[in-house]
């Protein structure tokens, strides 16, 4: 079965990546880009990477009207991605989306459209299925190292700080381990921001530098040791084997997934006691 596939953002780096791989899988078929300018264009007329006669829509709902389309990968910001996959749920489109910074309470909204149209929504911090792996094997040391401090490299352009990926890596590991206080306790920063952010007890170091792409590593200490847990994406092409995907897989979906670990068969059997246990 061929999938009709929307992207958004079809200029950027990632929007490109995923132009390629959808242009290059044969059971799906780009019908459509949605971008902030360019209304009434074709996708050659604006990318110097493609040659598709595919319409160019700067509206949501005018896209969603006119195209017949079964999936919305949405690669924007959060405000529009926001915006772009409420409407896309509300027309029974079902969004793969790669925007990190959604709020918990917009993140709860989607959830409550998604359940209430009976179809799937995928919100993924990550694409990269290395970086999903990273992020379980941190779940997986906390119960045993709760001592850790996460530090995420990214692009001078990205937007926003901590990472979706990093923050996401955060709360896994908070419901592995109980929550601590790090570091000594009469320590004071002598330059704001220096331990980075908090997020219960653990420190988060956000680093913008051009070069990167998407980096993160997951360190913790013990007793006599430290145990680090790494994962490097060095082109957006790393991202493209999770959005194919999630593509597939949110056609079989009827409510929102966050986090592509949740449609990755990673978890542990369930008589797997673990170390020591």
């Amino acid at each position: 079965m061929s999938i009709n596939v929307i992207i958004a953002g079809p200029r950027g780096k990632m929007g490109s990546a995923a132009i390629k791989m959808v242009n290059n899988e044969e059971n799906l078929n780009l019908v459509a880009c949605l971008d902030r300018k360019n209304n009434g264009k074709q996708l050659k007329d604006i990318s110097s990477q493609s040659s598709l006669d595919v319409p160019v829509f700067e509206n949501a709902e005018e896209c969603f009207q006119q195209v017949n389309a079964d999936v919305l990968v949405d690669l924007t910001v959060p405000e529009a991605g926001f915006e772009h996959t409420k409407a896309a749920l509300n027309y029974n489109i079902r969004p793969v989306v790669g925007t990190t910074g959604f709020s918990e309470e917009q993140i709860k909204e989607l959830s409550m459209i998604a359940k209430r149209q009976e179809i799937g929504c995928i919100i993924a911090p990550n694409f990269a299925v290395g970086a999903v792996l990273m992020m379980h094997f941190a779940q997986l040391a906390a119960h045993y190292l709760p001592d850790v401090e996460i530090i995420e490299k990214h692009h001078d352009n990205k937007l926003d700080a901590p990472s979706g990926s990093a923050i996401k890596t955060a709360e896994l590991i908070k419901d592995a381990r109980e929550a601590k206080s790090q570091g000594h306790p009469n320590e004071r920063e002598l330059l704001p921001g220096a331990r980075g952010a908090e997020v219960d007890g653990m420190h988060i170091h956000s680093v913008r530098l051009p070069g990167l792409v998407a980096h993160q590593e997951v360190i913790f200490g013990g007793s006599g040791q430290t145990l680090t847990i790494k994962h490097d994406s060095y082109n957006r092409d790393s991202f493209m084997d999770g959005v194919k995907l999630a593509i597939e897989k949110v056609m079989n979906l009827n409510e929102l997934i966050y986090g592509l670990e949740n449609i990755l068969e990673i978890n542990q059997p369930e008589n797997d006691k673990g170390l020591g246990k």
